[in-house]
């Protein structure tokens, strides 16, 4: 198991993105191994390596580490992404908990009927711009650093990357009312670890789309 991380999962975004992105943020290579069939998940269950039966799953240093969020505390632990104390880990955690909210919500849009859809990407963009981002617009103001937490870069800066991204996917001008969040994008966007990871041919997924929703419901049995 030594070498570069392995990632298992789906072809798609799902649960592993952040955990890609994370590792990419640090400049750590990793591998991929795809599931791409009901089969290929019940190996992996067979094998015994998935402690929960579920994934996404990690092989990484020496462990299979399974559920995204202990994951991705470890990489953010291991490459020094995680504060330098505890209030600092306690900040950090609750600004990605918030991000992952609404991550959430944006993810599994693809997934619900048809008839549902406009209301809930309507609910998802309300969520955005009244709930969540005016609470790191001010964290950036009140901090007055290029980063959320102390004056480096942490897995919540990331993160708050990632969902931007996903919500200006849904609407592009999501950001208009948030000047402080439009010049953080900038500024983590071109952090070059993170710069690379958002070139085209990177490990970086597309947003699902319905032929993605397919396989995805196939090899779950969604």
């Amino acid at each position: 198991m030594a070498g570069k991380p392995k990632l298992h999962y789906t072809k798609g975004r799902g649960k592993m993105e952040s955990i890609r992105w994370l590792l990419a943020a640090a400049g750590v290579e990793f591998e991929e191994e795809f599931i791409e069939t009901k089969e290929d998940l019940e190996k992996l269950r067979n094998d015994g390596v998935l402690l929960f039966q579920q994934v996404p799953m990690v092989e990484m240093d020496g462990m299979r580490m399974v559920q995204t969020r202990a994951i991705l505390s470890y990489i953010a632990a291991k490459y020094n992404l995680y504060g330098k104390d505890l209030k600092e880990r306690a900040w950090i955690d609750m600004y990605v908990e918030g991000t992952t909210d609404l991550m959430g919500m944006i993810m599994y849009l693809p997934f619900q009927p048809a008839d549902t859809k406009e209301k809930n990407l309507a609910l998802i963009l309300e969520r955005a711009t009244t709930r969540y981002f005016p609470v790191y617009e001010k964290a950036l103001k009140d901090h007055g650093q290029d980063y959320l937490v102390g004056n480096k870069l942490s897995w919540a800066d990331v993160h708050l990357l990632e969902a931007i991204l996903m919500a200006e996917e849904c609407k592009p001008d999501v950001l208009s009312a948030f000047p402080l969040l439009q010049a953080f994008k900038g500024r983590i966007s071109n952090i070059p670890t993170i710069k690379k990871f958002l070139q085209p041919g990177s490990q970086r997924k597309p947003p699902t789309d319905e032929k993605f929703v397919a396989v995805v419901r196939k090899i779950f049995n969604i």
